[in-house]
């Protein structure tokens, strides 16, 4: 269902999309290490998100990154073969996902892991089942666009580009050319070394193709 390393790369992005100090920075090491193939690390945060979440059951960006764990653990279930287990992970992964948005429906550190998680799972799931999450990440990145509009350009070349491009390659994959160009537009703008998908951008409105990876392009995932 999930594919590990590209999960791994476009959740990697999400961190570096708002400037606060972060629950994440206690956890993300572990979950990308475990998106990545290393079990035993996404074990580890895992319980720390499960810890917390002891303590504090409304705490939503422990809530959305557990959630984002156990969505990417049942695509490890359904390559096992192991399918009630990988619905039964699935449909907690997305209810806890949702349950920790609609506790922070305006706190991008809860919509960034969400909308990554649910733009990369979309990319393996077929038909109706992977459109809905498609449109729901892009929703999650738009508003978390709508939100930061305020400062956006004072963040970081690469913390724009990873936003736009995930909203631009969304938008292509839902056959919503015109959207995806706007996207495209905004990103090809975005003139810092850190824009990681500039070229792409370039290369999308000059052909009308897209090339390259769809990954991350943060020195944070090499």
């Amino acid at each position: 269902m999930l594919t590990s390393i590209r999960y791994a790369v476009l959740l990697a992005s999400a961190p570096a999309l708002f400037a606060q100090a972060r629950f994440d920075m206690a956890v993300r090491n572990d979950f990308f290490a475990g998106f990545a193939g290393n079990l035993a690390a996404l074990e580890h945060g895992m319980k720390a998100c499960a810890d917390v979440l002891a303590e504090n059951p409304k705490h939503a960006e422990a809530m959305v990154w557990h959630g984002t764990g156990t969505f990417f653990l049942s695509g490890e279930a359904a390559k096992s073969g192991d399918y009630p287990k990988s619905a039964e992970l699935y449909r907690k992964g997305l209810e806890e996902m949702a349950a920790a948005v609609a506790l922070s429906p305006d706190n991008p550190a809860v919509l960034i892991p969400r909308g990554a998680a649910l733009l990369t799972g979309s990319r393996s799931i077929p038909g109706a089942q992977g459109d809905n999450l498609l449109k729901t990440g892009l929703a999650d990145y738009e508003k978390v666009y709508e939100l930061q509009s305020a400062y956006f350009d004072r963040l970081s070349g690469h913390a724009r580009g990873e936003l736009l491009f995930g909203l631009a390659e969304g938008y292509l994959r839902s056959g919503d050319l015109a959207r995806a160009r706007e996207w495209f537009s905004k990103l090809a703008a975005v003139d810092d070394p850190e824009n990681g998908h500039r070229q792409q951008a370039w290369k999308y409105l000059e052909t009308g193709s897209l090339t390259g990876t769809a990954n991350c392009a943060g020195c944070h995932v090499k």
